[in-house]
């Protein structure tokens, strides 16, 4: 007996092997026996999934079409919290009789073997950067708080390290005004000295 018949996505078809027309429709809760994605979240090994699958007999082969549904646990990309999300999936796949090219799965031991094909549902609509919420504004660069926790606050200055050298330079503001004096005075007496 091959191993895909002990996998709990696998279905018996014997009743509609080569009986083009006939239809059977099942439904199941299963423990889902590996994780279901490998990104910032999946549908974890442990967690339960519901499927409503109809099992449709026809000359090439059994149809197996249905619904899947099942909760994906993971982390908000942007602030790092724990969040959840429901997932629901159609999928649709023809198990053919015999190996062929034209068919990528096929009845084994008079069962079909839905985990590939569920798994590849799934896995596509999870999203690549899951948040806790569409305005999650993430954490602070600085402290890497969550800003949703700590709320709205001014950002800090932040001083470009090539002129730090330069923020300890102090002027003298009586030399200053010293020069500037003797500027006015220099440009009143270059019209006087012209006139001569």
């Amino acid at each position: 007996m091959s191993s895909s018949v002990n996998s709990p996505y696998a279905l018996r078809v014997r009743d509609l092997a080569h009986r083009p027309g006939d239809m059977r429709e099942v439904s199941l809760d299963i423990t889902v026996p590996s994780t279901l994605g490998a990104g910032l979240i999946a549908v974890r090994e442990g967690d339960q999934m519901h499927l409503d699958v109809k099992l449709e007999g026809l000359h090439e082969g059994v149809l197996v079409s249905g619904h899947a549904r099942a909760e994906a646990t993971g982390e908000c990309s942007r602030c790092l919290i724990d969040i959840s999300e429901l997932v629901e999936v159609e999928f649709a796949e023809l198990f053919a009789y015999d190996a062929s090219e034209d068919f990528d799965y096929q009845v084994h031991d008079d069962h079909v073997d839905c985990e590939p094909v569920v798994r590849d549902a799934v896995v596509l609509s999870l999203p690549f950067q899951p948040v806790c919420r569409p305005d999650c504004p993430g954490l602070d660069p600085v402290t890497g708080e969550r800003l949703a926790d700590v709320g709205e606050r001014p950002a800090p200055s932040v001083t470009d390290p090539r002129w730090a050298a330069l923020g300890g330079i102090q002027f003298d503001s009586s030399e200053h005004q010293n020069t500037s004096d003797q500027t006015s005075v220099d440009e009143q007496r270059a019209p006087a000295d012209q006139a001569e």
